[in-house]
């Protein structure tokens, strides 16, 4: 815009007139070129009153329809998406070599990529793929390459059927009790495990419920916690705390088999471990002090019976010396007496101290009971010496 429209611009909104199309001279709009707008029949003048200036404009320059601004016709967006008017090809794209559209190539591409994609699987060894045809099942496929009907036609959901799975039931440090009613009517707090894994691949994906995670154990964990109840009503409560808890994994497992089996799963039940069994919170310091006293008679009851036992044995043993000597007794009345009596003399006397006195009023006298005591002492003293000096060396 030069100079000189800027000066017209100028004049004409100095003017009197109500708004900038206004005719200069006569104010009213009715003849007269509008300023700063195209050159046109919507600018020619005339008795059509002010143009909207917000009114846009028509691509090809206000020709078409009567000269009104319109946008452009449904046949141009098509006619320049198609490449046509000298366009480049489909939506811009650049030509082939030859001279033809790109699209068909691309289109192949595509196409041949989905195929790929949704028609060949790699399964891992352990790993069976369940197909489905239009959701009903088909085939069951192995470890390696497998092709199916590309989706939605088909499709493949993987199974690994070696992997060990673990369900817990109850957990040690949770503050909700499991609570298991015993034969005795006493109740015990249980966390154990459930080791499964999947013989049957399509029995797993049809005929256990999904939940929302993906998982298909909340049927596993359903069936433990009814097993592990039938199991328990069976035993007392001392036995399913303490040495029972072996026999009641095994009933378990046995339970949980059977009703899987019942249900079709395709489950194989592994092992069932107890991590926990225990009385329920409010009373298990009650039931700690019943079990400590318990264990503490069964403590004296192991000392009294290894002291009856022992004392037994040595009259036993006393009952059949005597028979022995009065055997011999019997055989030699003065020979077994002058023995005895020599052995319970060596016995006395080898315990006190020991003066020897000979006739004709001399008394030899050797005190080798005080000269040992006496080396005793001395050897004591010396190793308390030694131990003394290499505790001072060692602080040193």
């Amino acid at each position: 815009m030069d100079k000189k429209d800027d000066a017209e611009r100028g004049k004409a909104l100095n003017n009197d007139s109500k708004g900038p199309w206004d005719n200069p001279e006569t104010g009213k709009g009715k003849k007269g070129p509008k300023p700063d707008l195209p050159t046109g029949e919507e600018n020619s003048g005339g008795d059509k009153g002010p143009r909207n200036p917000w009114d846009p404009v028509s691509i090809d320059g206000g020709k078409s329809a009567g000269g009104k601004g319109r946008g452009p016709s449904l046949e141009e967006l098509l006619r320049r998406a198609g490449g046509g008017g000298g366009g480049n090809g489909w939506g811009g794209l650049p030509k082939r070599a030859g001279g033809g559209p790109l699209w068909p190539l691309l289109l192949v591409g595509f196409v041949t990529l989905w195929l790929a994609w949704s028609s060949f699987h790699q399964l891992d060894p352990g790993e069976e793929g369940v197909v489905t045809r239009f959701g009903k099942y088909s085939r069951t496929v192995g470890a390696g390459v497998s092709l199916t009907l590309p989706a939605p036609f088909e499709q493949l959901q993987k199974v690994n059927t070696q992997e060990a799975r673990f369900t817990n039931v109850g957990k040690a440090t949770a503050s909700d009790d499991n609570l298991v009613l015993t034969r005795d009517q006493n109740l015990v707090d249980l966390a154990y495990q459930i080791s499964w894994d999947v013989r049957d691949a399509e029995k797993f994906l049809f005929q256990l419920e999904e939940t929302a995670d993906g998982n298909r154990d909340e049927t596993v964990k359903a069936v433990a916690e009814s097993a592990m109840r039938a199991t328990i009503a069976n035993f007392n409560y001392d036995t399913a705390v303490g040495q029972g808890r072996l026999e009641i994994e095994s009933e378990v497992r046995r339970r949980m088999q059977e009703i899987m089996n019942s249900y079709g799963s395709g489950i194989h039940i592994r092992s069932v471990a107890i991590k926990q069994s225990d009385p329920p919170e409010q009373t298990r310091e009650a039931f700690n002090k019943v079990t400590a006293a318990q264990q503490q008679f069964e403590g004296n009851l192991s000392k009294a019976r290894a002291y009856s036992s022992r004392v037994t044995q040595q009259a036993e043993g006393d009952t059949a010396e005597f028979d022995s000597i009065y055997v011999q007794y019997a055989a030699a009345p003065e020979v077994t007496k002058r023995r005895l009596y020599y052995q319970t003399m060596e016995q006395v006397l080898s315990k006190a101290d020991k003066t020897i006195v000979e006739g004709n009023n001399v008394t030899p006298y050797l005190p080798l009971p005080e000269i040992k005591r006496r080396a005793s002492a001395k050897a004591a003293e010396a190793d308390i010496v030694v131990s003394n000096s290499g505790s001072a060396g060692e602080k040193k």
